[in-house]
This record gives C-alpha cells, structure tokens and sequence, in this order.
C-alpha cells in the first residue's frame, strides 16, 4: 500500500490552481494537504487568498490553513495574467470562506514545517515562485529538508507569455533561479508537457456531467478559461503525485535567464555533461485520457 504523502501547495489561484486543490482535496487516502500557502500571480494576492479561501470550502476542508505570503515578486512589479479573469476563477460562483486567513505568513510557515519534519513534506509549487525564493534569502539551504518540490513551470521550448518564458517563471525569474540552484530535490513539469492535455468540449462535457458542487464548479471555471488557454497546467503537479505512471521524462540541468532582457524568465533546460549531475528531473511527456479519467474519477468525490 502507497505511503501517505504530506504535502504543502504554494499557489495562485486561479482556474487552473483551483483544479489542483480540488484534485487533492479529492485524493485524501495518498495526500495529506497540511495547508496552502498563496503568492500574487494569476491575480492579486488579496485575491489568490480569498480564491483559496472559497475552494477551501467547497471542498469542505476547512480545517486545512491558508497562509498569505508575497505580494509583489523579489524584484520588479507584479503581472497577473488575464485568462483567469478579474476574480481569478472566471466568474464562477463559489462559497465564501468557511474559515479566515491564517495568521502566520506563508514564508515562515513554509520555512518552519520544513525545518521541523525533514525530508517529509513534498512542497507542490502553482504559481510564481517567489514563497520559496524569499525562504531561501532567510535559510539559504531550506528547500534541501523537502522530500521534493515538484512545481508548474517553465519550458524546454517556447513561452507562453513571451516567444521564450512560462508565466511562473517569467513573473518572478530571480525566485525561479534561487529555486533551481538551491539543491533540493526537483521535478519540473512544464508547458512542454502540459499543452499534451487540452480541454476539449468533451472533457468539459465530461466534467459536467459530474452533477456535484465541485463539478459545475470546475466546468463554470474551466468554460471560462478555456476560451484564452486550453492547457490544464497546474493539475499535472497533484496528477504526477497520485500516478507518476502517467508521465514520463529525463534527468536535466535547468538554469532560468535573469540578464536578457528578451529572454528573462526563460529555463533553459540542457543535457547533463558527462560526469555531471542534473538539478531536476523534467517531465515532458504525459497520458493525457488518463490524466483526466483520474481528474474526473476525484472530482465525483467531492460534495
């Protein structure tokens, strides 16, 4: 029988943020979420905390924490991205939040339950990722007491906000690059790889007709945002958590570009030398039926 993991997931939600917190909600038997913590990206952080609050209680999990943390990235202003919508979650209409924004910032929190349990807790990263980089700025080699730190971001080819960055990283370069050189245990899951499942009107049809709370909720998200991007990307983290046999890739060395102004934010994703060792494992190749048969088969769980 699979071991249960214990897992943070540092986010920003938005649709596609949202989708993987339901997923995991879903998942209780193999996930133990101890709780969220939330970064401006997608949208505003006043918003990705409030989106967090409200899928936190449509799933019913009021007892999982929702941590606050960085507001703006380490350097430069914030670019949120507008397939979300103003709300975040294209419109849908969610619960208001059962429970209230922790009191402890997403940073410290992140930082403190590394320290006291080891190699214990998978951090899944959903968003920019500025959480983790000021954590390292305070504790230089924190992320190396993750058990992994499997995160949405980046590309082996081709952006998705510029010919050459991914949104995460291209919203905060200088906390991917921290990330990456940190030596800790990472599985990057780009668009590479995410683009292999598409929302189809099948699959929206197929969310459907789920008929529970968080299944029209899911597909009046996912109506909206499908229209601007058809990718699920940020599910694929909590997918590769519950069937790694889904998914396939290599050992690599990823760097991100912090000093080209017309490539800042770009992972540049290379073959280890001979002798070397590589930084992260990427994935780049997935099974996208059974992607979403898993997808929906959690969804029915939900109320």
């Amino acid at each position: 029988m699979a071991i249960r993991q214990s897992i943070i997931i540092d986010c920003d939600p938005g649709v596609d943020d949202a989708l993987a917190l339901l997923l995991a909600f879903a998942s209780a038997a193999e996930l133990d979420v101890l709780g969220i913590s939330v970064v401006a990206g997608n949208v505003s952080l006043t918003k990705t905390q409030y989106n967090a609050q409200r899928i936190v209680a449509l799933a019913g999990r009021a007892e999982v924490p929702v941590h606050a943390g960085a507001a703006e990235p380490m350097l430069g202003s914030l670019q949120t991205a507008a397939v979300h919508g103003n709300d975040g979650v294209g419109g849908a209409r969610l619960p208001a939040p059962a429970a209230p924004v922790a009191s402890m910032n997403a940073v410290t929190y992140l930082g403190d339950n590394l320290m006291a349990r080891p190699g214990e807790i998978t951090l899944c990263c959903l968003g920019p990722l500025t959480n983790l980089g000021q954590a390292i700025a305070r504790k230089n080699d924190i992320l190396t007491s993750a058990r992994q730190v499997v995160l949405m971001g980046g590309a082996a080819e081709g952006g998705n906000v510029t010919d050459n960055a991914e949104f995460n990283f291209f919203v905060d370069p200088h906390a991917a690059r921290l990330v990456f050189n940190s030596g800790a245990k990472l599985v990057m899951i780009g668009l590479d790889l995410t683009r292999q499942v598409p929302i189809t009107r099948a699959r929206l049809d197929q969310i459907a007709a789920l008929g529970n709370k968080a299944g029209k909720a899911a597909h009046e998200m996912l109506a909206f945002y499908s229209q601007a991007d058809t990718a699920m990307h940020d599910p694929c983290v909590i997918a590769y958590l519950l069937k790694p046999e889904l998914f396939s890739g290599r050992d690599a060395v990823v760097d991100i570009e912090i000093d080209d102004a017309g490539r800042i934010g770009q992972s540049v994703v290379r073959e280890i030398p001979e002798g070397g060792r590589g930084n992260a494992l990427v994935l780049d190749m997935i099974d996208a039926d059974g992607f979403f048969d898993l997808l929906c088969e959690r969804l029915a769980r939900l109320p």
